[in-house]
């Protein structure tokens, strides 16, 4: 009720000739809108779409109670003489106990044509389905009765779950006959895969949450190569972390034959993206994009599947990223972790609650449901943990190596691609430039004995910078993703207390980080380095043996020959070897004779490096190795290369030059980054076009328009352009003749130039459409009202736009800031008033809410000129 009377939110009767027991559109300041319907006051029988109304169970939300609200001011007499003579309507709702329709009041009022459909209690009789009645009803409709919102839904879930059952058995019987492939995969399953494929494709809305190693990765993508093969599913959004992107390509690249498309750039060139009418089937982003990009991908994309990777990342209901990846639609969504349960069952519950929000039901229900409290009211402990267990069991899916370890290969190796920082990948650049120099010598001439060993210490250097920069004694800079993507296969495998790992790193320095971790995160480990006494060596080995609480064995490659160490099941390497013998020997530590368990590699490649040149070294060495050793492979293929052409071949393939890039004397072993927007890039669009179509350019302005014309469906000027949103300039181009010949040789200049956040909209019209427009405006048959115009023809690129160029806020942005601002000053008052109470806990969500809504109305604030 507060927030309704808070909230302010604009409310409409849909059915203005019932002034009280109606549905009612409710606006609410957020921009959404949800449906509301009154059936009785007494009883506060009521109904609303929103999720919160769906899953709390107290028959209101801040929407009903809106409506309310809003008749007791508006409509007193109406309200006031309902509340006595109770609705005249004849409601018509499901009943879930009983799977059927029932009549809620006034079943006497039913014509008797219709009530012989129902029992005396109101229920639809046995012989009667809910799709018949509602067809007559809508045959002989009687002005009274009215079909409850509830209604399509609940017959739409019930027909979802009918079809569901009949999917699955015509496939199965599918696939006995032969009318179905068993595997929809380029690769067999195994069949504990297969299961995992099936729960996902059939469940709907699954969460599958095997043990790291299982293959998760490859029965959501059987799962989506699945439902296209039945016809249900032509598009799917992955949404996974930033450093898996380049593992889903290849898994996808691997087993099915499906297109894909990573999603990366500009805001604005991920909504083009978004928008496209025929994209591939699968579109992979990472969550920081969904953070912004959540709604659009909703209405541009329109996803069939929403996969979550690393599903852990929303584990805490409160973040931002939770909040925007709950608000993702889609018939199917399969959620992946190894980690469901982290820390706190509550974790469990912000999971489940993006797949069906009204199984554990909202917080504070499912807080008192499974948890016990102190007397000032905090957590203290859990109860109804096995009915917790059945609730969730219909839509989980786990299994652990134990359980499936006879189905298991004995090794699986993954990559995990990392990203540098911008730290590391300037000083990164900073050594391949040097080598891009020696190579471009050795093309020249053979190096000199002193040049080839500074090549190899400065490609050292480029690996060490990889794992971290300041492995070099010279360099400050610690920044060290690697370690994130460690502490995050480390919480993930080590929840099984069987489960021991081997981390290896060519350099002690790197290992120091993972001890550093391993320290604070209360993680036993075993130290092997060159540096460790040949005494002390042993009684390390003996602990990572014996030791049930020593669970990591950190060790440089001086422990990678000759050791026995198969109570290890997984093996990480921080870097790789340039010598595959050698990276074979590091996971023979584990995977050797009397290894009880399947052994996971798990490799970290710093991405778009040095380490990513050398997974293909690797693979074609050990290509070279198993065809002469095991008689694996075309030998035929198998050639020797000799002399300063063999050392060129192998730079070039390990660090992936270009040749324009060493032409050019740039670095070819870093992508090159992208241009960066000019200090005016409106004026540097103008300058291109200038210089291009001068002959055709008669002028070039940059204009933001008025909220009432953005609100227009299209823009006057140009029906096939999108509508301009508020914060967004439009670019008009007036030229002399051939409007539609030049506006896509002006869009692809647009599309060109570098630009900071969104790029304008551009509009393109000829010179006599100009004169006329500017004609009727003289005569006052046109008015012409832009918010800010700026001429950009005299403009110069490389000058910043004066200050008075941003313009002014709107009415929508000036009301949208005094609302930000007040909302942050009542979450304020909240958080204090929780403080004062010694509730510091729970001050903190309001108290990072405050903060980010004033940090969101200092930045709109800063607009206005």
């Amino acid at each position: 009720r507060l927030r309704a009377r808070e909230d302010k939110a604009r409310v409409v009767n849909l059915d203005p000739a019932h002034p009280v027991f109606s549905n009612f559109a409710v606006h609410s300041p957020s921009g959404l809108a949800y449906q509301v319907e009154l059936r009785d006051l007494d009883a506060r029988q009521h109904a609303c779409t929103c999720t919160d109304f769906r899953i709390n169970g107290l028959g209101t939300c801040k929407h009903v109670e809106a409506v309310l609200l809003h008749l007791a001011r508006r409509e007193k007499p109406a309200f006031t003489a309902a509340r006595v003579t109770g609705s005249p309507r004849i409601d018509v709702v499901p009943d879930s106990a009983a799977g059927t329709l029932r009549v809620e009041r006034n079943l006497a009022h039913l014509p008797a044509r219709l009530r012989l459909l129902f029992d005396p209690s109101g229920l639809l009789q046995p012989n009667v389905t809910p799709a018949s009645a509602l067809a007559l009803f809508a045959r002989q409709p009687t002005s009274d009765l009215r079909v409850a919102q509830e209604v399509a839904p609940w017959l739409e879930a019930r027909a979802r779950a009918s079809e569901r059952r009949l999917l699955r058995r015509d496939y199965e019987t599918g696939v006995t006959t032969g009318r179905h492939p068993e595997h929809v995969t380029l690769y067999p399953l195994f069949p504990y895969q297969r299961e995992g494929m099936l729960h996902l494709a059939f469940t709907e809305r699954a969460l599958l949450a095997d043990e790291m190693g299982l293959g998760k990765t490859i029965q959501a993508i059987a799962a989506c190569a699945l439902l296209a093969h039945l016809g249900r599913a032509a598009r799917v959004l992955i949404v996974t972390p930033a450093s898996l992107k380049t593992e889903w390509e290849e898994q996808i690249h691997r087993f099915t034959p499906h297109a894909l498309r990573l999603v990366y750039g500009n805001r604005a060139a991920r909504l083009r993206l978004y928008a496209d009418p025929s994209p591939p089937f699968f579109t992979i982003a990472n969550y920081e994009q969904v953070v912004t990009d959540a709604l659009d991908l909703n209405t541009r994309l329109h996803p069939d599947i929403v996969v979550l990777d690393e599903a852990q990342r929303i584990k805490n209901w409160s973040t931002q990223t939770a909040q925007a990846v709950k608000r993702l639609q889609s018939r199917y969504a399969f959620v992946l972790t190894g980690t469901p349960i982290e820390n706190r069952i509550d974790e469990l519950r912000s999971i489940v609650d993006f797949l069906d929000p009204a199984l554990l039901g909202p917080l504070f229900r499912f807080n008192r449901d499974y948890y016990t409290f102190d007397d000032k009211g905090r957590p203290a402990g859990y109860k109804n943990l096995d009915q917790l267990r059945a609730r969730v069991a219909p839509i989980l899916l786990r299994r652990r190596k134990h359980h499936v370890e006879t189905e298991l290969p004995d090794r699986t190796d993954r990559h995990l691609f990392v990203a540098l920082t911008p730290e590391q990948r300037q000083i990164y650049s900073e050594y391949s430039d040097q080598v891009a120099r020696l190579v471009a010598i050795a093309q020249r001439r053979p190096l000199t004995p002193k040049e080839q060993d500074q090549l190899m210490l400065l490609m050292s250097m480029m690996r060490m910078v990889c794992d971290t920069p300041v492995i070099i004694k010279t360099q400050t800079c610690d920044d060290c993703p690697k370690l994130d993507e460690i502490a995050r296969v480390l919480d993930e495998v080590l929840s099984d207390p069987d489960v021991k790992v081997i981390i290896f790193s060519e350099w002690e320095g790197m290992l120091k980080r993972v001890r550093a971790h391993a320290d604070t995160a209360g993680i036993g480990y075993a130290w092997h380095t060159g540096s460790v006494p040949q005494q002390r060596r042993r009684a390390e080995i003996l602990a990572f043996r014996q030791d049930p609480a020593c669970r990591l064995f950190l060790s440089t490659d001086s422990g990678g020959v000759g050791l026995n160490l198969q109570n290890a099941s997984v093996v990480i390497n921080c870097d790789l070897p340039w010598n595959p013998a050698k990276l074979e020997q590091r996971i023979a530590r584990a995977w050797r004779k009397n290894q009880l368990r399947p052994v996971t590699v798990i490799n970290l490649v710093a991405e778009n490096t040095i380490e990513h040149g050398m997974l293909g070294s690797l693979a074609n060495k050990q290509e070279l190795a198993h065809g002469v050793l095991d008689g694996e492979g075309d030998l035929s293929k198998v050639t020797l290369k000799r002399g300063r052409q063999d050392l060129l071949k192998r730079l070039e393939q390990v660090l992936a030059p270009t040749a324009s890039a060493v032409a050019e004397g740039r670095s070819p072993f870093v992508a090159t980054p992208p241009p960066q927007p000019a200090s005016d890039p409106a004026a540097a669009f103008a300058a291109t076009v200038r210089a291009r179509l001068a002959e055709r350019l008669v002028r070039c302005d940059e204009v933001w328009l008025p909220a009432d014309t953005v609100a227009e469906r299209r823009s006057r000027f140009d029906p096939a352009s999108p509508a301009p949103e508020p914060d967004i300039p439009t670019l008009l181009c007036v030229v002399k003749t051939a409007a539609a010949e030049t506006r896509p040789i002006l869009a692809s200049l647009l599309a060109d130039t570098p630009w900071r956040g969104d790029r304008p909209v551009l509009q393109v019209i000829d010179e006599t459409t100009w004169t006329a427009i500017e004609h009727l405006a003289a005569a006052g048959l046109l008015t012409l009202s832009p918010r800010a115009t700026r001429s950009l023809l005299d403009a110069d690129p490389a000058v910043p736009p004066a200050p008075s160029s941003p313009p002014p806020l709107t009415p929508e942005q000036q009301a949208r800031l005094a609302t930000l601002r007040d909302l942050a000053r009542r979450k304020a008052r909240a958080a204090q008033a929780l403080l004062a109470a010694d509730l510091p806990d729970e001050a903190d969500a309001p108290l990072q809410s405050a903060a980010l809504l004033h940090a969101q109305a200092t930045a709109l604030a800063a607009r206005t000129p």
